[in-house]
């Protein structure tokens, strides 16, 4: 009988060589420098890991037409036409970005922004209310009734399409009625909405005011990725090397400034535009940066995982939903705001359309799990430099949506071919 611990006459002692653990891409972009960055580059693609790329491209692609088509496409006045108009849409767009995030979709949002103009519009208006306390009831309403929309769903169970669909006819018959008769309000120029109408600029529209945006954003943005780096050298996790930080701050500092400098041969940076990035700043903080965040992208991952991490669903799809609700009333102000009227116009569907189109234009997943509140950004900036373009050259607005339809559709056919790559090379 043979032993089994006796190796047999022929064969190898040697047991098999260990299988390395694979190595952090961050590692190998450290030690072989510019080099590592090209091929962790090329790896990302490979991986369809596209990020942002496709709608940069398709940005610069969308200028160079437009340019080529009316040289006037490039001048400050129509850079400040598109900072003013793309905020509240983007505004919708940033709540949008959280629903999203969880694979679920929010119908609501364009009657819940003209009901929020049109409470604020009564309140204000009819009943003289104080401009800022009007705004902190008319926000308080906005994220009661994501909320309870958000309960609908969690709690009972009925579909999210099916409760904000109902959602989107019954806010709308409330906005109706709130207006009256005439149905339309026109808002005093006073509080949140001078802040965020066209004839407020920062800084009162002064030339130091855009420079001052662009050196906060571009220190900002040095210490953010200094501190990070400190924190995981300190936890011993891959970093990223100093040059690459200062490379990036730089690459932010030129399109900083080079904004500014272009704004500022307008008027300056519109009020509302300042508004919009601060909480993009702060959002992008929230998903990025905290538990909660962090328990967002995990529902939408993966919602039986979540759970056995224990990690409430209810209670994250509840307060994303509040969000969402939050943000379309805030936007419902800024659109407001560009006419000083509240109106039957704030609930118009196609800003519901122009919402959910920027966010996934801009880089959000519908299947969730995936996405920035930057996409909000990106996804405005590409439809508001088509609208000005085809303005400009005297298009009309059915040519408008077919372009933004097809630049949808190209967005979500590019994130399903990307997460179709990421699945055959196990990277989903």
């Amino acid at each position: 009988m043979t032993d089994p611990l006796v190796p047999s006459p022929g064969s190898d002692p040697t047991p098999p060589p260990a299988v390395p653990p694979p190595v952090d891409p961050r590692l190998l972009v450290r030690q072989e420098g510019w080099r590592g960055y090209v091929h962790e580059f090329r790896r990302k693609i490979r991986g369809g890991e596209l990020g942002s790329l496709p709608v940069v491209i398709g940005l610069v692609i969308i200028w160079l037409i437009f340019s080529l088509k009316d040289s006037a496409y490039f001048k400050a006045t129509n850079a400040e036409f598109i900072a003013y108009y793309m905020v509240g849409l983007g505004l919708l767009s940033v709540g949008l970005v959280f629903v999203l995030l969880l694979g679920e979709i929010d119908l609501s949002v364009g009657s819940v922004s003209g009901l929020s103009a049109a409470l604020y519009a009564v309140l204000s208006v009819t009943h003289h209310w104080n401009a800022w306390v009007a705004v902190i009831a008319t926000l308080a309403a906005g994220a009661a009734i994501g909320a309870l929309q958000g309960t609908i769903f969690a709690k009972i169970g009925v579909p999210a399409f099916v409760v904000t669909l109902a959602g989107f006819l019954a806010w709308q018959g409330v906005m109706l009625w709130l207006l009256g008769s005439t149905g339309t309000i026109n808002l005093e120029d006073k509080g949140l909405n001078h802040y965020l109408s066209g004839n407020s600029f920062f800084l009162n529209g002064r030339i130091i005011g855009a420079y001052l945006l662009a050196a906060i954003a571009v220190v900002g943005m040095l210490v953010g990725l200094l501190l990070l780096q400190r924190r995981r050298k300190a936890a011993g996790v891959p970093y990223r090397p100093t040059g690459e930080l200062l490379f990036r701050t730089g690459t932010l500092a030129v399109g900083a400034f080079l904004i500014a400098w272009v704004l500022n041969r307008a008027t300056g940076v519109p009020n509302n535009m300042v508004l919009f990035l601060v909480v993009l700043v702060v959002c992008d903080f929230v998903l990025r940066r905290t538990t909660y965040g962090r328990k967002i992208f995990a529902v939408g991952g993966n919602i039986e995982a979540s759970r056995r991490a224990g990690i409430s669903v209810s209670m994250v799809r509840i307060s994303v939903y509040s969000i969402s609700g939050f943000f379309a009333a805030l936007g419902g102000l800024a659109i407001a705001a560009t006419t000083n009227a509240a109106g039957q116009a704030g609930a118009d569907p196609n800003n519901l359309m122009m919402a959910i189109a920027a966010a996934v234009i801009g880089g959000t997943s519908l299947f969730g799990g995936r996405g920035r509140v930057w996409s909000a950004l990106l996804g405005i900036l590409v439809i508001e430099s088509i609208n000005s373009g085809l303005f400009m050259l005297g298009l009309t607005l059915d040519i408008q949506y077919m372009i933004t339809g097809a630049v949808l559709l190209a967005a979500v056919v590019v994130d399903s071919l990307s997460r179709r790559t990421q699945k055959s090379s196990g990277r989903a």
